[in-house]
């Protein structure tokens, strides 16, 4: 099976050490023993910290901060993972899915942000696109999909499966600011729509549910 991993940055700076990013690479190792996989890594916390530091820079400026923040996380991951893992390093999108490409299926690719301007779920998508990928795995500190923000409204209700116009429906209603809850980037989903891979989404906390994800024995949410 191909499949494109998207790590949600705060999972990875929840604990900034090597023990922690090394949970996620054998996850993702484990995985790589039967499927083919590419890894995209969102920035955390790191990515916040800088961007607030870099308050008076334009939008354009802190996005590169940004994305320079999501590079940090998949070079720490790459060296977690070690030889079986290329690390497609900072460079345009177009010249990303080239070494994409190249390298998919022969070793783990780990890659991060891009171009200014676009989310790392985006990214996913995107390379998702460019492998065919069969299901797209996006890690969040949550365990599914929600009406709204489980952790400010209680009576938010998870779901277990959606269609993707389903899904399109509940981001639209979302704050898409980076800091809120915001479980997938709204044109990344509407890419995801067009090329018809299934997304789940699971909380990453646990790496064991990363691999559930392709298993099927998850508790997060299907869309499709």
């Amino acid at each position: 099976m191909k499949v494109v991993i998207s790590i949600g940055g705060s999972l990875l700076t929840k604990e900034l050490t090597f023990e922690h990013f090394s949970r996620y690479a054998d996850a993702i190792k484990d995985l790589a023993k039967k499927h083919s996989i590419a890894v995209i890594c969102g920035g955390g916390k790191i990515a916040r910290e800088f961007r607030d530091i870099a308050k008076n820079a334009g939008r354009e400026e802190r996005d590169f901060i940004g994305i320079m923040a999501t590079h940090l996380n998949a070079s720490t991951l790459t060296s977690a993972i070690g030889k079986d893992a290329y690390l497609i390093k900072w460079k345009s999108l177009k010249d990303a899915l080239k070494e994409l490409k190249r390298f998919f299926g022969k070793k783990i690719v780990v890659g991060g942000g891009y171009d200014v301007g676009t989310s790392t779920d985006y990214d996913a998508a995107i390379f998702a696109k460019a492998v065919k990928a069969d299901l797209i795995i996006n890690a969040t500190n949550v365990d599914g999909v929600y009406s709204d923000d489980p952790k400010k409204n209680p009576n938010a209700k998870k779901f277990n499966n959606l269609t993707y116009q389903e899904f399109i429906k509940i981001l639209s209603k979302l704050e898409q600011t980076p800091g809120e809850y915001r479980l997938f980037d709204l044109k990344g989903a509407k890419l995801m729509k067009q090329i018809k891979a299934r997304l789940v989404v699971v909380n990453g906390n646990d790496t064991e549910e990363i691999v559930r994800a392709v298993t099927g024995t998850h508790k997060g949410t299907v869309i499709a």
